[in-house]
C-alpha cells in the first residue's frame, strides 16, 4: 500500500496532536511535582496506533483513510521498530539528558516518516 501525501500529512498532524499533548501533560504533572514514567519509542509507536484507531473508525471516510490503514501502519511500525528506536536513541544522546515524553514523541515520529517516506519513494 503506498501512501499519499494527503495521508502523511494526515499522519502528521495527528503526531503534532499527540506531542503537544504530551507537552501539556508534562507541564500538569511538573505543576503538581509529579514526576514522569519513562517513556519509550515503542510507547509512542503505541499512542500513534490508538489514536489512528480512534481516529479512522471516528472519522477515516471523510478524511480519506482507508479502513486497512491501520493495519498497514502496525505492519510498518512493527518491521521498522528497531531502526526507530536506535535513531530515537542516537538523536537523544546528541542532546541534552533526560528526554521528556514530548521529546520522545517527536523524535520517534519524525523516524516513522522518514521510514514511511524512504518505504514510498522505493529505495
Amino acid at each position: 500500500m503506498s501512501l499519499s501525501g494527503h495521508i502523511i500529512g494526515l499522519l502528521k498532524e495527528y503526531m503534532r496532536d499527540l506531542v503537544e499533548q504530551a507537552r501539556q501533560e508534562s507541564q500538569a504533572q511538573e505543576a503538581f511535582g509529579f514526576s514522569a514514567p519513562p517513556y519509550r519509542p515503542d510507547h509512542a509507536i503505541a499512542d500513534l496506533l490508538a489514536i489512528l484507531d480512534d481516529r479512522i473508525e471516528s472519522e477515516g471516510v471523510q478524511v480519506g483513510l482507508p479502513s486497512e490503514f491501520l493495519h498497514e501502519m502496525w505492519r510498518r511500525c512493527n518491521e521498522a521498530r528497531n531502526e526507530i528506536a536506535d535513531r530515537v536513541w542516537l538523536e537523544s544522546n546528541l542532546g541534552p539528558s533526560g528526554l521528556s515524553k514530548a521529546r520522545v514523541r517527536e523524535l520517534t515520529y519524525a523516524s516513522v516518516i522518514e521510514c514511511l517516506e524512504h518505504e514510498s519513494s522505493g529505495e
